[in-house]
């Protein structure tokens, strides 16, 4: 028994330890993408801050959930993430399109390129980290914190897939299908959390 005990606290302790990784590294980003999207004028960059935004509100609340028990709680929880996934999607979109209609060519950005390529490899990482710790612990809450950390990953790799086929070839247009892409996967996250919660 005590084994056991034993065995969870440490998973736990996991567990906060990679959500409280992923707030570090999005605080930090938030000022990276605002100074490069600022520099570069991207607006690829600047929704991406705009996603670090988010992940930090899923991992907060994937903190709260950790650090007390209930059902009423973990249901609780998985709809906001839920509703997280939901933000993300709307800004997508909206980014995507005006991006699209506008005919937005941003600057080349090297500094923007370097921190995506870094970013995506750490949050396939923490992604994966999470589904394995949320598994091993039978927490549905950092299972799927742990999808929003992956689409902040695939989402890393859209961006930078943008600004390389910009600056390579002049493809502005790269970026935003990319983002039309990522808004059916946060949509059907939205349609799991919310309608098939324990």
């Amino acid at each position: 028994m005590d084994s056991r005990a034993d065995v969870s606290g440490k998973l736990l302790r996991r567990g906060l330890a990679l959500e409280y990784a992923t707030l570090a590294w999005n605080a930090v980003g938030i000022v990276v993408l605002a100074l490069t999207a600022w520099a570069g004028r991207s607006v690829a960059l600047a929704g991406f801050g705009l996603d670090s935004l988010i992940e930090i509100g899923a991992s907060i609340v994937v903190v709260w959930e950790l650090s007390g028990a209930g059902e009423h709680r973990r249901r609780r929880a998985l709809r906001m993430i839920g509703v997280a996934f939901a933000a993300l999607a709307g800004y997508l979109l909206i980014q995507s399109t005006v991006v699209l209609a506008t005919g937005f060519r941003p600057r080349t950005s090297p500094a923007g390129i370097g921190w995506t390529a870094v970013t995506a490899a750490v949050m396939f990482a923490l992604a994966a980290g999470k589904a394995r710790t949320g598994a091993a612990l039978d927490n549905p809450v950092l299972r799927g914190e742990g999808r929003v950390t992956f689409i902040d990953g695939v989402l890393a790799v859209a961006v930078l897939a943008g600004l390389v086929l910009n600056a390579a070839f002049g493809w502005w247009w790269a970026d935003p299908l990319a983002g039309y892409v990522l808004v059916c996967y946060a949509l059907r996250e939205v349609r799991t959390l919310l309608t098939h919660q324990p």
